[in-house]
């Protein structure tokens, strides 16, 4: 049986040389109107409803599906903006800094001092929250406005960081500026806190403009980048820039808690606050790109100036809607793409600058993003490792707290909430290898050992997953509570479908390949299902199942979001 799977594997592999069909979203709305689940129902499913799956969740399910042809994309992505899941709150804990040095406190380091709670629950809901559009946001907004588990060693501080970003998806970005700025986590992260006016720290300065904001270089409304006459880039900002912000941004500290003083009371989950005898703010007048903070200026006001100065750069807006646009759509978006959210960065339409729902909803529903699947032309993006494991998760139909992905996310390259810097696991700009002038973000994860990692995982949760596998029934102890089998494949529901070859290779097609797969790939599926057989109808099925599952999730169509 092996053998013929292998076999199988390779011949519909060699198949995706060629074009995959796609499908008008005009197309089969009446047949739309059957359960997805049925042949005729899962081909019905215009492609354009699968990339928007895609796009804006961490995959799709037939419940995801089926909504969105309910709906309608436009109306689909309002209800999303309406619906809320679960929180971090109840994650954001604060115990003192030596709290672990109480021995008898069971899993006391990993509960609360590192990322491990926080993660399982971003992978819970990115498996089952209903607000996926909000998740997939944050989760973009959490890799331009990083903060780190490997600078952070506090499981409260990034519970409560990434409930910001979370609030923050669909509110106004400056809003979110302000918050990221003054939260205790950034404080740590960027030395933002305690730094002082006899030598201010200029970390969060520099990447407050570098990152957050506008970049280094000017950029025009397109994003292409604004050329001196000699041809050479135009700064946007000095070394004096930096030191001016920077000192404007000294005087302040972290929140205390818990009535203690000194460090161990730090509370990296709250806000930071002005320092109570402040002799470490610079009352001096600061200069910086073009604002100035006047001498005597409240600590408040050096943070209000400076913040504005950067969300009103005129680069910040289109580079601000390419990173956006690259992390949910396509890595190389037309200058026009650009242009067109950027322009709605600057004004909603209604005179607001910044504002996350109306950007949102722009980068979905413009005509670069909509449509029949596109094929060649710097189309589409490589699935990063995190976004490769959810939409797995999600079109196995597996129940999990999120705990197993946690075993697996360092292998593969990105565990989440830990890049190894604030420039995050990859860069926006990195190449894509034998292109002229495409990028490719993801790519820089899928180094051998990368792609490896991710081939494995994808077998061990296929081919291997059975209910019993030793990473879905860990003893997590997350939060004190001794558990297992954590994660729980539903395997009981592609039974019933793989029991006809036929439905079967038409719901892996619509869950998994985008409904593009060709005639001749979806006959190198049956062929490969009907390989399987066992006295056992019931094995046979889950069988046949796993390995068309292992099969398109090992493809380029499934590995590439177009």
């Amino acid at each position: 049986m092996a053998s013929s799977i292998a076999d199988a594997f390779w011949r519909f592999l060699a198949l995706f040389t060629a074009n995959g069909s796609s499908t008008p979203w005009s197309a089969g709305l009446t047949a739309f109107d059957q359960p997805v689940t049925t042949i005729d129902g899962a081909a019905a499913v215009p492609v354009d409803v699968l990339r928007l799956a895609r796009q804006a969740s961490f995959g799709p399910t037939p419940q995801l599906v089926s909504r969105i042809g309910e709906l309608g994309i436009p109306g689909w992505i309002d209800e999303q903006f309406r619906v809320r899941g679960s929180t971090y709150g109840d994650l954001v804990k604060w115990v003192p800094n030596d709290y672990c040095s109480d021995k008898t406190i069971a899993n006391c380091w990993q509960n609360h001092f590192t990322r491990v709670p926080v993660a399982a629950r971003f992978y819970a809901d990115a498996a089952l929250a209903p607000d996926q559009l909000r998740q997939r946001v944050a989760f973009a907004l959490s890799q331009i406005l990083v903060v780190s588990g490997s600078g952070v060693n506090s499981t409260a501080g990034i519970a409560s960081y990434q409930q910001v970003l979370l609030d923050g998806a669909f509110g106004n970005y400056r809003d979110l500026l302000g918050k990221v700025t003054l939260h205790g986590s950034m404080g740590l992260y960027l030395s933002m806190a305690d730094s002082s006016r006899s030598a201010p720290s200029e970390n969060y300065a520099r990447e407050l403009l570098q990152l957050f904001t506008m970049g280094p270089m000017q950029l025009a409304a397109d994003g292409t980048p604004v050329l001196a006459a000699n041809g050479a880039p135009v700064p946007n900002y000095g070394s004096d820039d930096i030191k001016a912000l920077s000192r404007a941004l000294t005087g302040w500290t972290y929140t205390k808690s818990g009535g203690r003083t000194d460090w161990t009371g730090n509370d990296y989950s709250q806000p930071m606050v002005v320092r109570p005898v402040n002799w470490a703010y610079d009352t001096q007048a600061k200069a910086f790109l073009g604002v100035t903070v006047p001498a005597g200026a409240a600590p408040a006001d050096g943070v209000r100036i400076a913040l504005d100065a950067a969300f009103n750069h005129p680069s910040t807006p289109p580079r601000l809607a390419r990173l956006l646009i690259q992390h949910l759509v396509k890595a190389n978006p037309s200058p026009g793409y650009v242009a067109r959210i950027g322009a709605v960065f600057v004004d909603n339409g209604k005179g607001v600058r910044g504002d996350m729902k109306a950007i949102v909803r722009a980068i979905l529903l413009d005509p670069e993003a909509r449509g029949a699947e596109p094929r060649g032309g710097g189309f589409g993006k490589v699935k990063e490792p995190v976004l490769a494991m959810a939409g797995l998760v999600r079109a196995l139909g597996l129940q999990t707290d999120g705990a197993a992905m946690t075993l697996r996310d360092a292998a593969l390259g990105q565990p989440v909430f830990q890049a190894p810097s604030v420039f995050n696991f990859y860069p926006p700009d990195y190449p894509l290898p034998r292109s002229s002038g495409l990028v490719s973000p993801a790519s820089k994860l899928y180094s051998a050992g990368g792609t490896v990692a991710l081939q494995n995982l994808v077998f061990d949760w296929t081919i291997k997953g059975e209910a019993n596998r030793w990473d879905w029934n860990a003893a997590n102890s997350l939060n004190g509570a001794s558990s297992s089998a954590n994660t729980l494949p539903l395997w009981a529901g592609w039974e019933a479908i793989a029991a006809d070859p036929d439905r079967l290779v038409a719901v892996v097609d619509l869950l998994m390949l985008d409904n593009t797969a060709t005639a001749a790939q979806k006959q190198a599926l049956r062929s490969a299902a009907l390989s399987i057989t066992n006295t056992n109808a019931q094995l046979q099925a889950r069988k046949r199942a796993q390995a068309l599952l292992y099969i398109a999730a090992s493809s380029p169509n499934f590995l590439v979001d177009r």
